[in-house]
């Protein structure tokens, strides 16, 4: 049981410096070119590392992956916002992403205290993402003038936000308490399978780019095989879990929006995503607690069955499985892999503290 997460483990944190390596070679070279350029690169090279990982979470484990509601197949600049309940939710927008042809364009809002992984945390600031703290201790200006400066440099954009802030876990049932509580004394609906949506950071990407942004993903994604024996929803698949092959089947629900539909002002788009949050809540109640059983782990409408063509995943894990290995078969190579890992780290927590 254990080799069944071990062995992807170890390939997709063992490639992690070979990666960073050849990324830096670049960000070297390109110091003297436009960004432009560098930013091209660096969505391909984020291609082949993300392309590995869905090897494994999508080929290796034979998911099954449906599809509600129409993704287009072109790339386009959007912001993806989704419920959030365990680590595989990051995944699920890769899975997205590369089924557009745009997974290098993922980048993600993400809480402040990820910046301190070794090597990914610097890395994910390079590539576009952008760290948030929660409640007051939000800095909305350092949020726009990051992603004033990836317009500024015509960054294709995927930017992924789980507007809850935190997991949906059914294990912690005090954190949905008072989520419910909150939006009680707000007047805001009550939400059962979802947390009341916080909108600071979904307001200040939208305002910010409006002028750069092709529409709105709104996603819901529920895992079958999360309800008990007793019809309680259960802990959704933890990374570890999914590459397990615990989870038969992902189902995600897109619903694509066009920027004319979202009012601008804060105070209204709160509602709007609270709205937002009440339509995926009611889909998720249909999923999970449908009172006809053949109702249950599906979403209502047409669905499709997508599956991942190893032509999109396995090349990128030959290339960095090979480039690693031909690195660890020498001293020299050993040493500057091992090296990586201690400097790399050191440098990218260094870099985050100073820069965000």
């Amino acid at each position: 049981y254990s080799m069944r997460y071990f062995l992807p483990a170890a390939v997709m944190m063992g490639t992690a410096p070979t990666y960073v390596l050849a990324w830096g070679a670049w960000r070297l070279l390109s110091a003297v070119l436009p960004a432009r350029f560098y930013r091209e690169v660096d969505d391909r090279l984020y291609t082949i590392y993300q392309s590995m990982v869905l090897f494994f979470f999508e080929n290796y484990t034979g998911v099954q992956v449906i599809i509600y509601g129409d993704l287009p197949k072109n790339k386009e600049n959007v912001i993806y916002l989704s419920n959030h309940q365990c680590t595989v939710d990051w995944i699920i927008a890769d899975m997205l992403a590369i089924r557009q042809n745009a997974l290098g364009h993922v980048r993600y809002v993400l809480k402040d205290g990820l910046k301190w992984l070794p090597l990914y945390g610097w890395y994910f600031s390079q590539h576009g993402g952008v760290y948030v703290k929660r409640s007051a201790k939000f800095n909305e200006k350092e949020m726009r003038e990051k992603l004033r400066a990836q317009m500024k440099a015509e960054t294709p954009m995927y930017l992924v936000i789980f507007p809850e802030g935190t997991r949906y876990n059914p294990e912690i049932p005090k954190v949905i308490a008072d989520s419910q509580s909150f939006a009680e004394k707000e007047g805001l609906a009550i939400l059962k399978h979802v947390l009341t949506p916080r909108v600071k950071a979904t307001h200040v990407a939208i305002d910010t780019m409006k002028g750069y942004l092709d529409a709105v993903y709104d996603v819901t994604v529920a895992y079958e095989g999360t309800v008990d024996h007793k019809g309680q929803r259960k802990l959704a698949p933890s990374m570890t879990e999914f590459l397990c092959k615990e989870c038969p089947r992902v189902h995600i629900f897109i619903d694509r929006i066009e920027l004319k539909d979202i009012p601008e002002e804060q105070m209204y788009m709160r509602r709007w995503l609270h709205e937002r949050f009440e339509i995926k809540d009611k889909l998720l109640i249909e999923f999970y607690d449908a009172k006809d059983s053949k109702r249950r782990n599906k979403f209502p409408g047409k669905s499709v069955h997508s599956k991942l063509s190893l032509k999109k995943t396995l090349p990128s894990l030959l290339f960095l499985g090979g480039l690693t290995a031909s690195m660890l078969l020498t001293e020299s190579g050993r040493k500057l892999y091992v090296k990586t890992w201690i400097y790399g780290t050191l440098i990218g927590c260094l870099w985050v503290s100073i820069k965000p």
